[in-house]
């Protein structure tokens, strides 16, 4: 079996971790890196839009820049909408031959004040770290570990982002119809 080369377009360890759990469910001989790369987008990306974006764009240029087998790009951001502000994270998987997958949940709502803290300038993380009195909030369990009171952490979310995006990938026939 030929070893799958990965670059995950982030330093982030909850995002590495997230995307080698996947990746090496499905190919355990994969090698999975790390390749900091500019998402192309703000630091907090508004919209699903713009999101998606972002992780298009680390996966293109994490793979490139390794000319790895595959790139992920995860990015996360917020949905402001009549209902108040939510959150979004999506994941894109680019395989070297140009097909890729998507993948995006993650939509939870946001505190009034977190709200308030993000539309002045703050990205979620730190808007989250004032909020609640934590540090560290986007390298660790993330606004959704906070707001679910730990149930579910920033890597569990990530990991059904990176699986959702895999799809194309471990199902081509279904796909090819």
């Amino acid at each position: 079996m030929t070893t799958v080369r990965v670059a995950v377009g982030s330093g982030n360890p909850v995002k590495l971790a997230a995307a080698a759990a996947v990746l090496r469910a499905y190919f355990p001989e994969a090698e999975v890196a790390p390749q900091v790369v500019a998402s192309g987008v703000p630091d907090q990306p508004f919209g699903d839009d713009e999101t998606i974006a972002g992780a298009r764009e680390r996966a293109r240029r994490a793979r490139e820049a390794t000319d790895a087998d595959l790139g992920v790009g995860l990015e996360g951001g917020v949905v402001d909408g009549p209902d108040g502000m939510r959150t979004c994270a999506w994941c894109v998987v680019v395989h070297r031959d140009g097909r890729e997958g998507v993948g995006g949940s993650l939509a939870m709502p946001l505190p009034d004040g977190v709200a308030a803290l993000i539309r002045d300038g703050e990205e979620l993380g730190h808007a989250m770290d004032r909020f609640a009195n934590e540090r560290g909030t986007k390298h660790g369990k993330g606004a959704v570990g906070i707001l679910t009171a730990g149930r579910i952490d920033r890597q569990a979310a990530y990991e059904v982002l990176v699986t959702y995006a895999m799809a194309p990938f471990v199902t081509p026939s279904l796909f090819a119809r």
